[in-house]
């Protein structure tokens, strides 16, 4: 009975690769960290990138006095390559874009609802509500964004993200944005012929 004893003792008092069963024991937690961090990195610059593309489509739309066909193309092209550095394959996941541009109603006369003069979409991989905008539609925003002859540039961007490696975000998650502005350059801007 003493040997038994003897060894179990010793067994105890060794201490030799105990730091390698420790490590081997917590290194799938380090890991699952370490792709969670990556993936959690990449779905926060998306989202970013989602606000950006939402403010720049507005800015370079607003810009304009009377936008041809090859502007709004130029336009979601230059939206489309912000996402690019991230996401390589944007050929088959575009972000959807909509350019709106909402007019004042002079028969409510109301700075806080207007009627939608046009809108234009680039067709990708997020789904915005409602699914189109109808031209006279109402309008309605939350402050009062219109004035007597003026209108506002309505951009809202939706995009599909799925994690590159989905090794812990798994899925796909819809981010959206919107953002408003009003013509620099004229009070409202004349219809463009959009792209298909």
């Amino acid at each position: 009975m003493r040997g038994p004893l003897r060894i179990f003792r010793c067994f105890r008092r060794d201490a030799d690769g105990l730091a390698a069963v420790e490590f081997a024991l917590i290194l799938p937690v380090l890991i699952t960290m370490l792709f969670g961090m990556g993936e959690l990195s990449l779905a926060l610059f998306a989202r970013t990138d989602i606000a950006q593309i939402a403010s720049t489509v507005a800015d370079l739309v607003a810009q304009e006095s009377a936008p041809a066909t090859a502007d709004i193309t130029n336009v979601y092209n230059a939206a489309n390559t912000i996402l690019y550095p991230y996401y390589p394959n944007l050929s088959s996941a575009k972000p959807t874009i909509r350019i709106t541009s909402v007019i004042f109603d002079t028969t409510t006369n109301s700075t806080t609802v207007g009627k939608v003069a046009w809108s234009c979409t680039q067709a990708g991989s997020g789904a915005l509500t409602p699914t189109t905008r109808a031209n006279n539609t109402t309008m309605t925003f939350t402050q009062p964004l219109l004035s007597s002859g003026g209108s506002v540039l309505m951009v809202e961007v939706a995009y599909l993200y799925a994690s590159p490696t989905s090794q812990v975000v798994l899925g796909s998650y819809t981010f959206t944005d919107q953002f408003y502005t009003k013509p620099r350059r004229v009070g409202q801007i004349p219809a463009p012929v959009c792209p298909p």
